[in-house]
């Protein structure tokens, strides 16, 4: 019987739990490695429709292991932040790790292979972060597989850490320290459609050997953002610009803190903006994107979830569980074996 498995690696955070469900309706079965001890991190609706193999994706040896006799792997582990001495690095979890998911694939034969990585993602960049995941790119690049590259924007959607904890402190703090003047802009991308991307992809002739970049349909300030979600919660926002020569070396002194919520990593990527041209994901995926003001119109309480898609006056068009079993048989090519 052919189960159509998918091996997923970083299953269980945010992206990968709403990239599983996008795969289970589009009736692929995911394996999730998944380290010991993680494992509650699983949402039931998750566990009862996948597979799980324990291990850690920095060991060459298990993601080997979880990764035999399956058709596709879907690469999503990463972090944005570093704690060396807990060994959670840039270098261990998206170099080694990348390399470890390829060199499987390369091993069975696996004829698919998708990646997230990230806007401002480039071999030598000015950050930690977009250094690794450009090298980690690199690797699947030159994989000779059957690939394709995600550079989402800032993620946004039903468990994300960024606008709900944007909400969290509007609502309580006196006030918002905001770094600089605000006016650097970020293009935040619902997850629902980042997870269609992915799930798609491996249904989808024509998008292997292609990057996309992701952003939603909405480019904003940072100050512009703090507003909108202040909002959407029926609060003001509080903000207090700190100049960027004061906060930076506030910053790398205090980053070594775990508590301390901000990097210099962090600084200087929100500082660059994340911004992009989302057009050709769009154009290749067939769907509307939903905007940042439709998410927050309702406020975040009653917020669409990533399964519904909801889109005011935007239709969006969801495969159907007939067609996606369809286009698994009539569009072979992207999960081709290679020679």
């Amino acid at each position: 019987m052919d189960y159509r498995e998918v091996l997923v690696t970083g299953g269980t955070g945010f992206v990968g739990t709403h990239v599983c469900r996008a795969l289970i309706a589009r009736r692929f079965l995911p394996r999730l490695l998944v380290r010991v001890g993680s494992e509650s991190r699983i949402p039931e609706d998750v566990r009862n429709a996948c597979r799980v193999t324990l291990g850690d994706v920095a060991d060459r040896e298990a993601v080997e292991y979880a990764a035999q006799g399956t058709m596709a792997i879907v690469h999503l582990v990463g972090i944005i932040r570093e704690f060396p001495r807990q060994d959670v690095t840039f270098e261990r979890l998206h170099v080694a790790a990348t390399r470890n998911a390829v060199d499987a694939a390369r091993r069975w034969e696996i004829p698919r292979f998708l990646h997230m990585s990230a806007l401002g993602a480039r071999p030598g960049g000015p950050t930690g972060y977009s250094d690794s995941k450009g090298r980690a790119e690199e690797i699947v690049r030159q994989s000779g597989l059957s690939w394709t590259i995600f550079r989402p924007s800032v993620i946004y959607g039903p468990g994300d850490r960024f606008i709900n904890e944007l909400a969290a402190i509007l609502r309580k703090a006196p006030f918002l320290p905001v770094p600089g003047d605000g006016s650097y802009r970020l293009q935040p991308v619902f997850i629902g459609d980042v997870a269609m991307g992915f799930a798609d992809a491996l249904l989808k002739a024509g998008t292997e050997g292609r990057v996309y970049e992701v952003g939603g349909p909405e480019r904003i300030s940072y100050d512009d953002l703090l507003d909108r979600v202040a909002a959407s919660v029926g609060c003001r926002a509080r903000k207090v610009h700190v100049p960027l020569s004061l906060l930076r070396p506030v910053v790398r002194r205090m980053e070594r803190f775990r508590k301390f919520p901000l990097t210099t990593n962090q600084l200087e990527m929100l500082l660059a903006e994340n911004i992009c041209n989302h057009e050709p994901f769009y154009s290749a995926f067939g769907f509307t994107p939903l905007s940042l003001s439709d998410y927050l119109s309702g406020g975040l309480g009653g917020r669409p979830s990533a399964s519904e898609g909801a889109r005011k006056g935007r239709p969006r068009r969801e495969i159907p569980e007939e067609e996606a079993s369809a286009r698994s048989k009539e569009q072979e090519s992207p999960l081709r074996k290679t020679a």
